[in-house]
């Protein structure tokens, strides 16, 4: 009887799968293009968040950006992602990137001519916001549409990678470049930087939505009601809100760095580019992450092991240590969103993907945003380290309840996906 050889072995993947790059020349140059302008926006987020600090020496003003930024988001992302499913998204795309690269090179010019002014900082971030309210839903949208549905998970650790690197390496670039060579050579850098993905976006093909003949016009509302319908579509936003409003202390490095660690714009920069770190390492070792089948339980597990790390970088004192917290915070952030990514792209059609993607865009963008205004108040109100502390258990306890509420998320299978 013939014998039959042993089918080989599978070496489980660890490393980053890379096959969307391979596969795709479109994403290839899309994900290079925009890892390089996230970087350029790093710096311009920190060298905001310093500048304001240095004019003012309030961490509450210091939190209104991220409320100038906010407004805006939740004022024009939902109906970004309307426009998303209306028309050309390459074209969207291109036209939202040259409006921020544009108000980089004004930050840039003002500082240049000592034009120092509060006011005139939170008026460009808002008008970043609306451009970034209309960019993100279409470049997300796009995303689905060059690569097959099987590389997504792939693709969105990518995603997370590229978001993640660049605020790793933009907020270390840009706090040693304000320390040497002032604010408007960081704004500038970030003007130039949106040049790749301008050129990335260029490339593409035509990317009109897929939507019937005749059909009616893109409603905000459709895509609403679609999402009211799909009960863990909206536990991944909910979760998302658990860590990024109540345990995201950004807003106050500025201070943290002066008060706990004696530093300056530089230890702000490294506070900053901790998670980013961690999450960057997340993305590099994601290659586990295609076996998971029980998305809706990594989610949950991720958002808490966030708020845990956030509650014990409260506690410390020693600049590494709470690095370290930090970086393990990222690494969780960065499991997260690549989960959260893949659910809300495999179970959307196409001719909803941009409005579903704006509600993503002002849960991803706009919760941090308006973590930033509470984490700036409460901190005026009582302490950094009771704010910082405080937010990360109150995180715990939310996403805890929440699990209790709506169990079937937990139970969310990616073989049977069922928003």
């Amino acid at each position: 009887m013939p014998q039959t050889s042993p089918a080989p072995s599978v070496r489980p993947r660890i490393l980053a799968d890379l096959t969307p790059l391979r596969t795709s020349v479109h994403y290839r140059r899309l994900w290079f293009g925009n890892t390089i302008s996230w970087i350029g926006q790093g710096m311009t987020t920190l060298a905001i968040s310093l500048q304001v600090y240095d004019i003012t020496r309030s961490t509450f003003a210091v939190g209104l950006v991220g409320l100038c930024s906010l407004v805006p988001l939740l004022a024009f992302g939902l109906y970004g992602g309307a426009i998303a499913d209306t028309v050309d998204r390459r074209r969207l795309g291109l036209i939202s990137a040259s409006g921020s690269a544009v108000l980089s090179a004004a930050l840039a010019a003002a500082a240049f001519a000592d034009f120092h002014h509060v006011w005139f900082l939170y008026g460009v971030v808002a008008f970043q916001s609306v451009c970034a309210a209309v960019n993100s839903p279409a470049r997300s949208a796009m995303i689905p549409r060059l690569l097959p549905v099987e590389q997504l998970p792939a693709a969105n650790a990518l995603t997370s990678m590229t978001m993640t690197s660049g605020t790793l390496v933009g907020p270390m670039l840009g706090g040693l470049v304000v320390g040497f060579a002032g604010y408007q050579t960081a704004y500038a850098i970030d003007a130039v930087a949106f040049s790749a993905s301008l050129y990335a976006m260029w490339r593409l093909p035509s990317m009109l939505p897929d939507r019937a003949e005749g059909a009616k016009k893109a409603s905000v509302l459709e895509g609403l009601r679609f999402l009211a319908t799909r009960p863990n579509l909206r536990m991944t936003f909910f979760s998302d809100f658990c860590a990024m409003i109540l345990a995201h202390p950004r807003a106050l490095f500025p201070a943290v760095a002066v008060i706990w660690y004696d530093g300056d714009a530089r230890t702000a920069g490294l506070l900053v580019a901790a998670p980013a770190l961690g999450a960057v390492l997340g993305g590099v070792f994601s290659g586990w992450q295609g076996r998971i089948r029980r998305q809706g339980l990594a989610i949950l597990l991720a958002v808490g092991a966030w708020g845990a790390a956030i509650a014990v970088f409260g506690l410390t004192r020693n600049l590494w240590l709470g690095l370290l917290f930090l970086g393990l915070a990222g690494f969780a952030d960065a499991i997260s969103m690549a989960f959260r990514s893949t659910m809300l792209q495999a179970a959307v059609p196409d001719e909803l993907r941009g409005r579903l993607q704006g509600v993503f865009l002002v849960v991803v963008v706009g919760g941090p945003r308006l973590g930033d205004f509470l984490a700036g108040s409460a901190a005026d109100l009582t302490s950094p380290s009771v704010t910082v502390t405080g937010g990360g258990i109150a995180c715990v306890l939310a996403v805890s309840l929440l699990a209790l509420r709506w169990r079937g998320f937990a139970r969310y299978d990616a073989r049977d996906p069922k928003p």
